[in-house]
């Protein structure tokens, strides 16, 4: 009765991880251009 038990418990985790269907590539897009900030970073140290 074990083995009949873990052979369900194996066939059902096995079902369960993957993507169902045909494997794909993503669509290859052009990286968008990120601008720097206009107006300067002022950091200032904090006292602690």
């Amino acid at each position: 009765m074990k083995p009949l038990i873990a052979a369900l418990f194996g066939l059902l985790v096995l079902a369960g991880c993957g993507q169902k269907g045909p494997l794909f590539l993503p669509q290859q897009t052009p990286g968008e251009t990120v601008e720097p900030a206009e107006e300067p970073l002022n950091q200032q140290p904090t006292d602690e």
